[in-house]
């Protein structure tokens, strides 16, 4: 069962918005493929991100840059296919946005009509303005990305908490206002000072969706893989497991090649 205020149908960009003036949280998770997207969908989730996360946690990269703009469209595709009421974000992948804003709107336009996504997201303030103002001018909702921006990682050189200085805490706070004067519909803050983050959503209409951000915003976004416990190895301190999958799955697995080697399965009732 969920906890919502309204019995949303469908959730869209405008239900956001409605959230966050109604003092409701909204709850949003990342997937990656059909059937984990269905189990989300049928949850209750509010939105669904499809993150650029899918190159760490599905294809083993270190880092989320290697991903590219056919492999965000085929995961996209997957999940979209499963949704029936959460709204479904998708990241543009690196290298697909930034510094060409002709290119942004083309990436995006591919992952709306070849995956059938809602919306997309992007990372980044002021130095990609250009690629989000032409992205919203075709119809497009946009969320923005801020703070910790994993895409950045080799210019931050950590993946440490961003915006404790005076002055990044300023750029923060003067690119989210300038994201929602774009027209962004929301907007994720990552791994920021809880303080900075409250003060942020608050300054804003758009709705603020953390992780690692406090809960002083309308909010929260978690990896599916890290919460359900399937990625053991990653512990930050923002991280609530709601399950321990690792364990679970490791232990059934066991059991199965067990039971093969020792002819107890299939027995009897399961054979034609």
């Amino acid at each position: 069962m969920t906890s919502s205020k309204n019995d949303y149908k469908r959730i869209t960009t405008n239900s956001l918005v409605e959230m966050k003036q109604n003092g409701e949280k909204i709850a949003m998770l990342t997937a990656y493929d059909f059937t984990m997207a269905k189990i989300l969908d049928n949850a209750g989730i509010d939105v669904i991100l499809v993150g650029d996360s899918a190159s760490n946690v599905m294809a083993g990269h270190e880092t989320t840059l290697p991903i590219t703009l056919d492999q965000m469209i085929y995961h996209a595709s997957s999940v979209i296919r499963a949704i029936n009421r959460s709204l479904v974000v998708v990241d543009l992948p690196f290298g697909s946005y930034q510094g060409n804003s002709k290119s942004a709107l083309d990436s995006a336009i591919r992952i709306m009509k070849e995956a059938g996504a809602h919306s997309v997201k992007l990372e980044g303030g002021s130095e990609i303005r250009e690629s989000i103002s032409r992205i919203l001018t075709a119809g497009i909702p946009v969320m923005g990305h801020l703070g910790l921006t994993p895409q950045s990682i080799y210019k931050f050189g950590t993946y440490t908490v961003r915006a404790k200085e005076t002055e990044e805490a300023e750029k923060l706070k003067e690119d989210a206002k300038l994201l929602e004067e774009l027209g962004c519909f929301a907007l994720v803050l990552e791994k920021v000072p809880a303080k900075l983050a409250k003060e942020v959503a608050e300054s804003l209409s758009i709705p603020v969706i953390g992780i690692g951000a406090g809960n002083g915003v309308d909010g929260q976004v978690l990896v599916m893989h890290d919460m359900l416990g399937m990625t053991h190895e990653f512990s930050p301190r923002f991280l609530r497991r709601y399950a321990n999958l690792y364990s679970e799955m490791t232990s059934a697995f066991k059991n199965y090649i067990t039971d093969v080697k020792s002819e107890d399965f299939p027995n009897e009732n399961e054979q034609y």
